[in-house]
């Protein structure tokens, strides 16, 4: 079984009725970038971003970022 790391911003922001909007100019970071991290679909995380949001939001990497098993390598 193969894992992935899943960002998990949209429960956080969605639980506080935080805009993305809002957590970007909080942060300094391109709403774009914060936008992939909402929904996910980013390739890879960059250690600044993920410290920032961290910071500014209250809560630990591993509140942000979950193990989840990766479906597109467990399809047959």
């Amino acid at each position: 079984m193969a894992m992935r790391a899943k960002s998990n911003l949209k429960n956080i922001l969605d639980e506080r009725n935080i805009p993305i909007r809002q957590l970007a100019k909080d942060t300094g970071i391109q709403f774009e970038t914060l936008r992939r991290l909402y929904h996910d679909t980013s390739k890879q995380y960059s250690r600044d971003t993920i410290g920032r949001v961290c910071e500014v939001l209250k809560i630990e990497v591993s509140d942000l970022l979950i193990l989840v098993e990766d479906e597109k390598n467990h399809q047959q």
